[in-house]
C-alpha cells in the first residue's frame, strides 16, 4: 500500500547472554514479527517485561541498545530498508525521519540546559530550520500541548517543571524536526493518574494535529487503547495477536491476550471494624530547610490484618505518610501509635520489635536489593538479626518463606540479576515476612511491574494476609489496585487526606472536587473513553 510509512517483515533480533559459570551463548529476544504502520496512524506495541515491546520500536530506527543485534528481516521506512544501512544514513534519519519519546524524562535531559536550547537541538543539527523558526515552532508545540506560559516555557531547567510537564517537553523535542515517525516508550507509565490523563490528551493531540506516525510502547492495555489504532500483542518476542484497537480490546482471539483485557478479577471482601494496630493521630511533618509542612494534620486507622490504601498523586504526600509512620521523618506534631504502644518520632529511639513488627516493600525491588547477595542471603539476614537463626536452622526457614511466596526450589541459590521482575518483589516480600511482622507499608509495590504479574503479586499478598494475619499499609497511585485490595482508603491532597474511610463509603458518590477528579482519570478499556473524558471536564469548567 502507498501510504504504508513502517513496514517490518520477518524481524529477528538476537543478543549474546553471559550466564554464571557458563559460555556466551546467542539468544533470540524477537523472532519473525512482521508488522506495518500507515501514515498518521498509531501502532499500540504491548506486552509483559521482556515482551520485546522496546526493541521492536527502536528497530524502527535501525537500532540496538546494549548489544542487541538485528540479524534478520527487512525494517522498510518510506520504502527503503534501513537494517544494516551505513551509519551515515542512519545519522540522517534518527532525529530527523524517527524520532524518540523516553518513559523518564528527568533521565533524558540535561539537568545544566534549558528546555528551549534540547528542544531545538535535534531541528538545528539536522539543518532542517534556522534557531528563529526552530524556537517558534516549539513554541507552538508547547501551545499544542498544554504547557504552561508558552512563550517563556522553554527559558527553565528540568528541575522547574513538573514530572508531567517535561514528559510533555520531550513530546515537544520529538515532534519538532517534524519527523514521519515517533517512538512512545512507556511515556506515561510513571505518571500518576491526573497526570497521565493531561499527557496522553496532549499526545493524541498532537499527533492529530501534526499527521505524524506513531509506535506506542506500553504494558497498560486500557491506555493504548485510547491513542491507538492497532495493536500488536507480544510475548517472549513473538507475535500473539495483531489486529484493531476495537477487535483487540472486544474480541481478542488468544487466550494471553484475554487474560490481558480480564487483569485484576481479584475479589476482596471488606472486613469488619476492628481495634486499630496502627493509629496516626494529627500528624504533622516538615522537611529540614523547607518553611512549610508536608503532612498537615493527618489521621488515619488501620486494624490488624486489614489493608488501608493510601492514594492521590505525586507530591500528595503519601510516602512522606510512610516515613513519618517508620521514623525517618519525624514529626512535629502528633502522635502514631501501633501495636497498643506509642512509637518513638525518629527511628534510632526505637526499640528492636518497634523495628521488627513494622516492614516495608519498596517501589523498585531492583535498588532494594544487595545485587552482591543470593536470595537466601536476603531473606535469611532478619532471620539472623532479630531471631538468631543460622545454619540448617536458617537455610530452612528461608526455604520454607519461598515456598510461601509461590517460589520453591531452586531459587535460594540465585543473585538478583537472575530473577524477573516479579520474582524480585516476592524476595522482598518474603525478606518483610522474615521478621514476623504485624504490619507491612508497601510503596507503590506493583506500580513497575506488568498488569498480569502485578496482578500475581496482589493475590499473593492477599492470600498471605489471611494466613499471617499481617495488616498492610499500601500507597498507590492505581484505583484498579485500590480496588481490588483496600478494606479501608485515605485519599491524600497536598499533604492532607481529603476522603477517608471504608472502601465502600471513599468509592460511593456524592465526592469531593479531587476524588473525583482521581477517580475519573484511570482509563478504562474501552474506545472513546478519553474523549469523553475530557468532554466532561470541558462542560464542568465551562459551567464554572
Amino acid at each position: 500500500m502507498a501510504d504504508i510509512l513502517l513496514d517490518i517483515r520477518g524481524l529477528r533480533i538476537e543478543a549474546t547472554a553471559y550466564p554464571p559459570g557458563e559460555p556466551p551463548k546467542d539468544v533470540v529476544l524477537v523472532d519473525d514479527v512482521s508488522v506495518s504502520v500507515q501514515k498518521g496512524k498509531v501502532l499500540g506495541l504491548i506486552g509483559e517485561s521482556g515482551a520485546g515491546k522496546s526493541t521492536i520500536g527502536l528497530s524502527a530506527m535501525s537500532y540496538g541498545r546494549g548489544g542487541v543485534r538485528l540479524t534478520g528481516g527487512e525494517i522498510l521506512l518510506n520504502g527503503r530498508n534501513i537494517r544494516g544501512a551505513p551509519a551515515r544514513e542512519l545519522r540522517k534519519l534518527r532525529g530527523h525521519e524517527v524520532t524518540y519519546v523516553a518513559q523518564s524524562a528527568a533521565a533524558a535531559f540535561n539537568p545544566a540546559k534549558r528546555l528551549m536550547e534540547q528542544v531545538i537541538e535535534t531541528s538545528l543539527s539536522h539543518g532542517l530550520m534556522s534557531k528563529a523558526e526552530a524556537e517558534k515552532r516549539a513554541i507552538g508545540l508547547f501551545r499544542e500541548l498544554g504547557l504552561p506560559n508558552p512563550d517563556t516555557f522553554g527559558e527553565r531547567y528540568p528541575h522547574q517543571v513538573s514530572g508531567g510537564q517535561l514528559q510533555r517537553a520531550m513530546t515537544a523535542m520529538a515532534l519538532c524536526p517534524k519527523p514521519d515517525l515517533v517512538i512512545f516508550d512507556e511515556p506515561t507509565t510513571a505518571l500518576d493518574v491526573t497526570t497521565q490523563i493531561d499527557v496522553l490528551a496532549a499526545i493524541k493531540k498532537a499527533i492529530h494535529e501534526t499527521g505524524v506516525a506513531a509506535l506506542y510502547i506500553t504494558h497498560d492495555l486500557a491506555v493504548v487503547a485510547q491513542v491507538a489504532d492497532d495493536i500488536l500483542v507480544l510475548r517472549h518476542g513473538k507475535k500473539v495477536e495483531y489486529g484493531t484497537t476495537a477487535q483487540i480490546i472486544t474480541a481478542p482471539r488468544e487466550a494471553y491476550t484475554q487474560a490481558l483485557v480480564s487483569v485484576r478479577g481479584i475479589e476482596h471482601v471488606e472486613k469488619a471494624p476492628a481495634p486499630p494496630v496502627l493509629s496516626v493521630q494529627n500528624v504533622t511533618a516538615r522537611y529540614k530547610g523547607t518553611g512549610f509542612d508536608v503532612l498537615k494534620n493527618v489521621t488515619v486507622d488501620l486494624p490488624p490484618g486489614q489493608t488501608l490504601a493510601v492514594v492521590g498523586e505525586s507530591g500528595s504526600g503519601k510516602s512522606t505518610l510512610a516515613r513519618a509512620i517508620t521514623g525517618l521523618l519525624p514529626p512535629t506534631q502528633g502522635r502514631i501509635t501501633f501495636a497498643g504502644r506509642e512509637l518513638s518520632r525518629d527511628l534510632p529511639t526505637r526499640s528492636k520489635d518497634d523495628l521488627r513488627e513494622l516492614q516495608m516493600i519498596y517501589q523498585m525491588a531492583d535498588t532494594a536489593m544487595n545485587p552482591r547477595q543470593t536470595v537466601g542471603t536476603i531473606i535469611g539476614r532478619p532471620l539472623e538479626f532479630y531471631f538468631g537463626m543460622g545454619g540448617e536452622q536458617k537455610r530452612k526457614r528461608v526455604q520454607e518463606l519461598l515456598d510461601e511466596i509461590e517460589m520453591g526450589k531452586g531459587f535460594i541459590d540465585r543473585y538478583p540479576a537472575e530473577l524477573s521482575g516479579g520474582q524480585k518483589q516476592r524476595v522482598c516480600i518474603a525478606r518483610a515476612l522474615a521478621a514476623k511482622p504485624k504490619l507491612i507499608i508497601c510503596d507503590e509495590v506493583t506500580s513497575a511491574l506488568d498488569p498480569l504479574v502485578a496482578d500475581g503479586i496482589l493475590k499473593l499478598l492477599l492470600n498471605l494476609q489471611k494466613i499471617e494475619g499481617v495488616a498492610y499499609l499500601f500507597i498507590t497511585h492505581d484505583l484498579a489496585t485500590v480496588r481490588a485490595i483496600a478494606d479501608r482508603i485515605a485519599v491524600m491532597y497536598r499533604g492532607q487526606v481529603v476522603r477517608y474511610g471504608s472502601k465502600t463509603d471513599v468509592l460511593t458518590p456524592p465526592f469531593d472536587d479531587y476524588t473525583d477528579l482521581l477517580l475519573s482519570s484511570v482509563p478504562e478499556m474501552r474506545l472513546g473513553w478519553l474523549e469523553e473524558v475530557l468532554a466532561h471536564r470541558k462542560m464542568e469548567s465551562a459551567g464554572n
